[in-house]
């Protein structure tokens, strides 16, 4: 899953970029009104998190925008303006949620993964795949009843294979999904990604495999 903080404040923006991504989400960061309009041109997003007073304009304008372009990504307002007034404004625009600063980083999180837990959305509690099973609030992976270890960004990986289970996902799809502008990836980053999470699923006995298509992607079927 992928979110796009839109807050120019740079000690906040990388707070919520450092807790975001420990919860397995990809992260990329606009500064501004124009920088988060560059990023929407250039990215799929699975939800916004906008701050209102930014340096080149008010969150509310780029909000509107989206709306009128018909784009239907969930928007999480996070703000200092707290009056009842600002909250409605805020909604009937558009927002899906309001947060109000100073706030908790863990039930933001909370929120994000509400969001996209809402029908037609990004994320499902739980997903399952034969003996294969990811809570995704918790990020936990079973094996039947046995816990799986994985890394945060193997358990993003195998998120996004299992709901797309049966289907191929290109290579491009899964860099889009798991890794923002700023992350280093090295050329073969994908390749080395999907098989630690290949070994770690056949050493569980799982009876799901990850499948390589070569020149296309991968695809997470049962064996």
């Amino acid at each position: 899953m992928r979110v796009l903080i839109v807050e120019d404040e740079p000690a906040l923006a990388a707070l919520l970029r450092d807790a975001l991504a420990r919860a397995g989400f990809a992260l990329d960061v606009a500064h501004g009104v124009a920088d988060a309009e560059a990023s929407l041109r250039l990215a799929t997003y699975d939800t916004l998190i906008l701050d209102l007073g930014l340096a080149d304009g008010d969150g509310l304008a780029l909000l509107q925008a989206l709306r009128r372009r018909g784009t239907s990504v969930p928007v999480l307002i996070l703000t200092a303006r707290d009056t009842p007034e600002d909250r409605a404004r805020g909604l009937d625009l558009g927002a899906d949620d309001y947060v109000v600063k100073p706030f908790h980083m863990d039930e933001l999180v909370s929120r994000v993964r509400a969001l996209l837990r809402r029908p037609n959305a990004a994320l499902g509690v739980e997903l399952r795949l034969g003996n294969l099973a990811l809570h995704t609030p918790s990020r936990a992976v079973t094996v039947g009843c046995v816990a799986v270890a994985l890394s945060a960004r193997e358990a993003s990986l195998l998120e996004l294979l299992l709901r797309r289970h049966g289907r191929v996902v290109p290579r491009e799809s899964i860099e889009e999904n798991l890794y923002g502008f700023d992350s280093p990836t090295s050329p073969n980053a994908v390749e080395v990604l999907v098989h630690r999470l290949r070994r770690r699923l056949q050493d569980a006995s799982a009876t799901a495999a990850v499948h390589t298509i070569r020149g296309v992607g991968y695809m997470l079927a049962e064996s």
